[in-house]
């Protein structure tokens, strides 16, 4: 198996009822879900990989099956035909023994409604998994502790889970799963039953301890904007089958069906979305050796009022606009420096476009995109943004216009014949 690769799942079906075998041969034969006789397929022919380090999301709605997968991933649910891979090692033939021993130190599970034990104290329940891993009282102390503090539950060490909010417990939870260090970490509905504000603060929390961790995650959902926040990809399912693995981008820029168009319909784009996403080839730059006539030639034969500067590895120097670079030529300056304006308000290719908005308002030319060198990599046009995000006519009417280029008359009595170096 791939190194990079942390689990695979091959062709997995569940089938719960009567004659399951052939129940799986019906529906590879093409046989409907619903015309299986005295069986139900909960989960059919499913096939993904999860990378190491990624939070891999399955969505879905209620009866979509994506419970009863994740139980088949640590050998809860046995499989009724196909595979399961951790790291190098089947678990689909695995035998009971095997098994609780995968699931002690090979992966980890974090439940909807937290699985506390409530005679133990924060600290007991979050060392449980290493003590029937068989580590020493003092190195499971130890290890607990530290994941405890990391969860931000320092000082409620020695409650019990009765005196925690929801929220605490699962915390708890979480810190007891990741306490445990297994390769692979599941979490069904794992905030699910949290009000929407300490939902949001689980969110954050996971992202910051995925950011220092890199775990492996398989993280089930059946809402949608949980799934394109916490997701670097997400498999959709439906009745009992996954339609679309893709990353958040992907589902909702290039859904694979209707069903999934119309599952995405209600997201916030904003929330989703990146400038990578949306931006568009600058189409002029000058470098500072065109000077001020190299910029206003490329202004007039572009039709701009203004265009970036950059330097010749595109790192991005400033803007300039039409009416100073002829100013600058009418005085004889040949250079670019004094006219070079720094404020050029690009951000960065992985700036979300909730945070774009404003700044392409604010811009006087398409707003700038940098990678992480601060190269100019795209420019994104106020239009682009607006059918993107599906239109704010309002906010685009109050925005202040931006100076249309100078007469192409104006340039031509200033600009010469002779040719521009530095302009591309």
């Amino acid at each position: 198996m791939n190194d990079s690769i942390a689990l695979r799942a091959d062709g997995l079906y569940k089938v719960f009822g009567r004659h399951p075998e052939a129940a799986v041969k019906k529906l590879r034969g093409g046989t409907p879900r619903d015309q299986l006789d005295g069986a139900t397929a909960a989960v059919i022919d499913a096939s993904f990989e999860v990378n190491r380090g990624e939070i891999f999301v399955v969505m879905g709605l209620s009866g979509s099956g994506k419970s009863t997968l994740i139980r088949m991933l640590n050998g809860l649910h046995p499989q009724t035909a196909g595979s399961i891979t951790i790291g190098d090692e089947s678990i689909s033939d695995a035998s009971p023994a095997r098994l609780r021993e995968i699931r002690r130190k090979r992966i980890s599970m974090v439940f909807q409604h937290f699985a506390l034990l409530p005679h133990r104290t924060v600290i007991d329940n979050v060392a449980y998994g290493l003590e029937i891993q068989g580590v020493a009282r003092d190195e499971r102390l130890r290890r607990a502790l530290k994941v405890t503090e990391l969860v931000g539950l320092k000082g409620w060490e020695e409650k019990h889970p009765s005196e925690l909010s929801g929220g605490m417990q699962q915390r708890v939870g979480l810190a007891r799963a990741l306490a445990a260090d297994t390769e692979v970490l599941l979490m069904d509905e794992a905030f699910s039953a949290l009000d929407p504000l300490i939902r949001r603060e689980m969110q954050d929390q996971l992202l910051e301890l995925q950011s220092e961790l890199g775990k492996t995650i398989v993280f089930i959902t059946h809402d949608l904007n949980e799934a394109m926040y916490l997701g670097d990809r997400i498999a959709v399912m439906r009745d009992g089958r996954i339609v679309q693995i893709g990353s958040p981008e992907d589902i909702l820029t290039s859904p694979a069906n209707d069903y999934v168009e119309q599952f995405v319909q209600d997201v916030d784009r904003s929330k989703v979305l990146t400038a990578e996403s949306v931006m568009r080839k600058p189409r002029a730059i000058v470098h500072p050796s065109a000077g001020a006539r190299g910029a206003l030639q490329v202004m007039r034969d572009e039709q701009l009022s203004a265009v970036y500067v950059t330097r010749r590895d595109r790192t991005l120097v400033g803007w300039v606009n039409d009416r100073d670079a002829l100013d600058a030529v009418r005085r004889g300056e040949g250079s670019l420096e004094t006219i070079v304006r720094p404020d050029h308000g690009a951000v960065a290719h992985d700036t979300a476009l909730s945070d774009v908005f404003i700044p392409a308002l604010e811009a006087a030319l398409p707003l700038g995109v940098t990678d992480a060198r601060g190269r100019l990599v795209g420019v994104i046009p106020r239009v682009t943004l607006l059918a993107t995000l599906g239109g704010e006519p309002d906010a685009a009417a109050q925005a202040s216009p931006r100076p249309d280029p100078l007469p192409v008359a104006v340039v031509d009595k200033v600009l010469d014949a002779s040719p521009t170096k530095g302009a591309v």
